[in-house]
């Protein structure tokens, strides 16, 4: 099946104006973290997404939803920005502001960073789950 047949109608439209570039699986992440200005998460719901942290990690400003999970990863101002779910307008705006104030951008992205690995560095990570699993398994 193609790209286009998988995505539906309204996506195959964007896909053939070329507005949407069609990745598919990306075996090279860092390439593609290092040929994009800003990263996007528009969603309604996440985890804690990985996505997020590894393009803060790359000093990369983010945009994303205020949503449990990406507000974990971005603070609106600090380390990113966060608009409202289901805005497209707050999204095209947030993304729009990125674009015209590069300093801003710049700023974010550094502050994103720092906190990527002050945060979510994964001997950071590792620690703070074995201790939880210490507290609730009572090992000492």
């Amino acid at each position: 099946m193609s790209k286009r047949a998988a995505c539906g109608p309204y996506w195959s439209r964007h896909l053939a104006e070329s507005v949407i570039n069609w990745l598919g699986h990306v075996d090279d992440m860092p390439a593609l973290l290092a040929s994009v200005d800003i990263v996007v998460l528009p969603s309604y719901r996440e985890g804690l997404p990985k996505g997020l942290i590894e393009a803060a990690a790359c000093g990369l400003p983010l945009v994303t939803t205020d949503v449990p999970g990406c507000r974990e990863v971005v603070n609106d101002g600090v380390d990113g920005l966060l608009v409202p779910p289901r805005d497209a307008v707050a999204l095209a705006r947030a993304i729009a502001r990125l674009q015209d104030d590069r300093g801003l951008a710049e700023r974010l992205g550094e502050a994103a960073r720092s906190k990527a690995m002050n945060e979510f560095d994964e001997k950071i990570v590792i620690s703070k789950t074995l201790a939880t699993y210490g507290e609730v398994c009572q090992c000492e």
